[in-house]
């Protein structure tokens, strides 16, 4: 492997982390502001907006997970 390659193949785990973390806030966002503008037309206060928080962490959990965390065929 010549060193460029080798080079641009250790900053490979550097990019999965950033795809990792902007799934997450993105989720989190997204949901969240749902969750916000709920809470103001309904008139509530921090229920939806909290609620949109957690769904959309756990979404974005689930989507990291189906991308980056089952195994190659591993057998288990």
């Amino acid at each position: 492997m010549a060193p460029r390659d080798q080079r641009n193949e250790s900053w490979g785990g550097m990019a999965t982390g950033w795809a990792i973390t902007g799934t997450m806030i993105g989720g989190m966002a997204a949901w969240g502001g749902l969750g916000y503008l709920l809470d103001r037309l309904l008139g509530t206060q921090h229920v939806f907006v909290t609620a949109g928080f957690v769904l959309g962490a756990a979404g974005a959990t689930y989507i990291v997970w189906l991308r980056y965390g089952r195994g190659e065929g591993d057998g288990s």
